[in-house]
């Protein structure tokens, strides 16, 4: 297994990547996330694992914009765990639903792409594809009821001349 990137972050709360040698945003970091990466975050002068810490700050960021994920009770709840006898299963437990509740989306997801065909990015591109071959051919269509011969100057790609040379016809 590789070992993971490290992000150093330093006293002025700034994120340094270690991998790419450039400061980064706590953004960044979330879109390390998402991107699966694996890294740590490490205290440039300590060396201490901050990687909870910029986690939890991720989510609090996000938690106060949009729908929230952890509703106030959840985590009122959450709160009055710690220090109780069930505080060692409760992360076991979270984590392990959390596994779960993705298995499934990822599921659901497949099967809801399976019923309905292709993504709709992908039809607007397949629509775009065809666009554009039936104005090909009705450019070309016009040219040829027009009396140009094919290949002159018809603004396709498909001259046979250079650019700003004329050939002369005989």
């Amino acid at each position: 297994m590789s070992q993971p990137r490290i992000i150093k972050k330093y006293p002025n709360r700034r994120l340094y990547d270690t991998e790419i040698s450039s400061y980064i945003t706590i953004e960044d970091v979330r879109q390390l996330i998402l991107d699966g990466e694996d890294f740590e975050v490490r205290d440039a002068k300590s060396g201490d694992d901050l990687t909870r810490q910029v986690l939890l700050q991720i989510i609090a960021e996000h938690e106060q914009n949009g729908e929230p994920v952890l509703t106030t009770p959840m985590l009122s709840q959450m709160i009055r765990l710690y220090g109780d006898s069930m505080q060692g299963f409760m992360g076991n437990y979270l984590e392990r639903a959390m596994h779960l509740f993705t298995e499934q989306q990822a599921q659901f997801r497949q099967q809801l792409g399976g019923m309905l065909g292709p993504t709709p990015w992908t039809m607007m591109n397949q629509m775009a594809e065809r666009n554009m071959e039936m104005w090909k051919e009705m450019q070309q269509q016009f040219l040829r009821t027009a009396g140009v011969p094919s290949g002159t100057g018809t603004g396709t790609g498909t001259e046979s001349s250079a650019p700003g040379k004329r050939t002369e016809r005989k």
